[in-house]
């Protein structure tokens, strides 16, 4: 199969100025050239030209599309084979007729993520790169593609292979120690071993220092809003997603189930839950909703704890407090543009060490003041740092966990004055792991899986 002809719509379904017919394989330019009419054979064209004309039946000799048609020759292109890719007029039912087409002709309908997936196989990027690809698409902030970009580009690629290598170096020369000790080679001391075991413990360790933050960018942050009936909970999220996504009314208990929206503040990309209001109710609707907020507080990463200015503290208040004391909170006294009831004191008392912020949100007042601190919990300082390799994929965190501890294993065992090639197997253990980070020692199994997520097409 991964030699056949693929073919693929490369664009999003739906009415649009231009729709692509992606074909990658040893027989694109072959199955193309049937279905291809213009001034000249598209086997006759230079590489990397696109070329005006049209596509017919091959059969009947219809023309079915006035097209623009890219010809990419392998090994310069995106899947290190022939690439042809059919611009059509972007209706739904011209280019599905072109695809039939081609793959009338011969071509097989692609698997998601095979395109990708070819350019993995076929050595052009590895298997970082090609979930950065991935990053790359779902994106939901600026921060968030820069961070995919660079590792499309392969810069945690090369952090990794900089790591693998000492490693390698440093198993070769034990190797070399063992096998071979009547050549005059340098004796692999404890000390050599430690210098370069630790010099990898740390570089790791400053990659999953990054962790952190790359996951949130990538994945976004997982806020939740909760409060009493009619504190302004619904308001605080149309406020964030700056559109009306959610009821407002004077009614307590208006949301009765969990809504989620994405939403990007200062560059952080925030999962925005809004949760009905957390109160005893004998309502059955309504107490369902309740036991949902409760849940999903459980899960959250941010919690976004609203109180009204205008009313006291009650118990259901300080409970809220309570069920949010493990996680990062953020509480916001709202409606200060009515008379104040509420004990700023008690709130700060019961806050701690968490930011305490006022706002109006029917005035839209104390918004900014959000946002920033918001940015400030989880991105203290500039993200932007330019000479940063973020770490944003769970598989890799992973991977990188499970090497941080064999490398520290190695060198403890080092410290302890064990033999040399007994700490050769945890040194190997590490190199194996980052390995499984660009695909060098990777399951074929986890390979299909992992492109399996990516859209049909890419």
């Amino acid at each position: 199969m991964e030699l056949d002809t693929i073919s693929a719509i490369s664009t999003p379904m739906g009415e649009g100025a231009i729709g692509i017919v992606r074909i990658s394989g040893e027989k694109a330019v072959e199955i193309a050239d049937r279905l291809y009419r213009g001034k000249m054979k598209l086997e006759e064209v230079q590489s990397h030209t696109i070329n005006y004309g049209h596509i017919v039946d091959s059969k009947t000799e219809e023309t079915v599309e006035e097209v623009m048609v890219s010809v990419l020759r392998g090994p310069k292109t995106f899947t290190k084979e022939d690439i042809i890719e059919i611009n059509c007029h972007g209706g739904i039912v011209s280019v599905n007729k072109v695809l039939q087409l081609v793959l009338n002709e011969g071509a097989r309908l692609a698997e998601p993520g095979e395109f990708t997936k070819r350019a993995f196989l076929n050595g052009r990027i590895d298997l970082s790169q090609a979930e950065g690809v991935m990053d790359l698409i779902r994106a939901k902030s600026d921060r968030a593609m820069n961070v995919a970009l660079k590792q499309v580009e392969g810069r945690l690629s090369n952090r990794i292979q900089k790591l693998r290598k000492a490693l390698l170096e440093t198993v070769a020369h034990v190797e070399v120690n063992i096998d071979y000790p009547e050549y005059d080679a340098e004796e692999m001391t404890l000390e050599i071993l430690e210098e370069k075991g630790t010099f990898v413990k740390q570089d790791i360790e400053k990659l999953l220092q990054t962790a952190q933050q790359g996951k949130i960018l990538r994945d976004g942050l997982s806020t939740v809003i909760i409060g009493r009936p009619n504190v302004g909970k619904s308001s605080l999220l149309n406020s964030l997603v700056h559109d009306n996504k959610a009821i407002v009314t004077d009614i307590p208990g208006t949301t009765r189930d969990v809504i989620e929206e994405y939403v990007n503040v200062r560059g952080v990309p925030l999962r925005l839950l809004d949760t009905a209001g957390i109160r005893e109710t004998e309502d059955v609707v309504e107490k369902i909703g309740v036991e949902r907020s409760r849940k999903v507080v459980l899960d959250a990463e941010l919690v976004l704890l609203v109180l009204n200015y205008n009313e006291e503290l009650t118990a259901a208040d300080e409970e809220l407090f309570h069920i949010s004391q493990d996680r990062d909170t953020i509480v916001i006294i709202n409606k200060t543009d009515l008379d104040q009831h509420i004990d700023l004191e008690r709130v700060k008392k019961l806050a701690g060490n968490q930011t305490v912020i006022t706002t109006s949100l029917l005035k839209d007042e104390g918004i900014d003041e959000l946002e920033e601190a918001i940015k400030q919990l989880f991105f203290e300082g500039e993200l932007e740092a330019q000479d940063l390799t973020y770490v944003s994929n769970s598989r890799h965190i992973a991977l990188l966990n499970q090497a941080h501890q064999a490398i520290t294993e190695a060198l403890s065992a080092a410290e302890s004055g064990m033999p040399i090639d007994m700490i050769q197997i945890d040194i190997t253990k590490t190199w194996e792991l980052l390995g499984e980070v660009i695909g060098d020692s990777v399951q074929e199994s986890l390979i299909d899986q992992l492109f399996s997520q990516f859209c049909l097409g890419k």
